[in-house]
C-alpha cells in the first residue's frame, strides 16, 4: 500500500474544497483513495463557533452531542453513534475558533468522489474523511472514519477457514478505520499542513454504493459494555 500525504496552503474557512483538491492533486490513478481531514470539510460548511467561554463551550459540546457526560478530563460524548471526548469539537489549528464536526461526513464523501470522477475522469475512486480519537485505556491518539464511499468499510471473515482449516465465526476488518490510521499517521496532527492523502494499491474491494451504518453495532452487542457499567458502578459506590 502506497500512502503519500499532501502539503497545501492553510485552508480557510469557506473556501471551496473540490477546488483546493484539484488544486494539489493533478492526477489520481484508477482503484485510489482519496483521504481529506475532517477539519477542512468542516471549515469548507463553515461549521466553527467563536470562543466565547467555558459556559459557551459546554452548551455547543451538549447541543452537539446525542449524550453527555462531563469527566475530570473532557466531556464524554456520544455522536453519531460515536464515543468522544467534546463531540469532536477541535481548538487545534483553528485560528482562534471551535472547529466542529462536519455536518454529514458520509453524504460528503460521497459528493466528493461525484465530482472527482468526473474531473478526473475515472471509474475506481474512494473518499474517506478522517478524525482523531483516544481509545480507552491507551495513551494518544489514532485516525478514524467520519465518511466514505467507492468502497467497502467491514471485510467479513465469517465462514472462511482459518490457518488450520476452523471456520471463522465472527471475525471482521474494519477497512474504514484501518485505512484511516494509516493515513492520519502520515498526515500528522501538528502543522505539517497535510490535510489530503493519496493512498494506492490499498487492499480493498471498490464499489458503487456505500452502506452508511455498516461500521455500527448496538450498544446492547457491545463486547465492551459489560466493563463500562461495572466501571461505572465501581465509580459512584466510591
Amino acid at each position: 500500500m502506497l500512502i503519500k500525504p499532501i502539503k497545501t496552503r492553510i485552508f480557510k474557512e469557506g473556501d471551496n474544497l473540490i477546488s483546493f483538491i484539484t488544486d494539489y492533486i493533478k492526477n489520481i490513478p484508477e482503484r485510489s483513495v482519496i483521504v481529506v481531514t475532517s477539519k477542512i470539510v468542516a471549515l469548507s460548511e463553515k461549521r466553527t463557533a467563536v470562543i466565547i467561554d467555558e459556559q459557551t463551550k459546554e452548551k455547543l459540546i451538549k447541543q452537539e452531542s446525542e449524550f453527555s457526560m462531563p469527566t475530570e478530563y473532557a466531556w464524554l460524548t456520544v455522536k453519531n453513534g460515536v464515543v468522544m471526548a467534546s463531540a469532536g469539537i477541535d481548538e487545534s489549528n483553528a485560528d482562534g475558533k471551535l472547529i466542529l464536526l462536519p455536518k454529514d461526513a458520509q453524504k460528503t464523501a460521497s459528493y466528493i468522489r461525484s465530482k472527482l470522477k468526473k474531473i478526473y475522469n475515472i471509474d475506481d475512486l474512494g473518499i474517506l474523511i478522517t478524525d482523531s480519537r483516544t481509545m480507552p485505556f491507551r495513551a494518544g491518539i489514532t485516525g478514524v472514519s467520519l465518511g466514505y464511499a467507492g468502497f467497502r468499510g467491514i471485510r467479513s471473515y465469517r465462514g472462511e477457514p482459518d490457518i488450520f482449516g476452523r471456520k471463522l465465526k465472527s471475525s471482521r476488518t474494519n477497512i474504514a478505520d484501518s485505512l484511516a490510521a494509516s493515513a492520519v499517521l502520515n498526515m500528522g496532527e501538528g502543522n505539517e499542513r497535510q490535510p489530503l492523502t493519496l493512498i494506492q494499491k490499498a487492499p480493498i474491494e471498490f464499489c458503487a454504493g456505500t452502506k452508511k451504518n455498516e461500521l455500527f453495532i448496538d450498544v446492547n452487542d457491545d463486547i465492551y459494555l459489560p466493563i463500562f457499567r461495572k466501571l461505572g458502578k465501581k465509580t459512584k459506590e466510591n
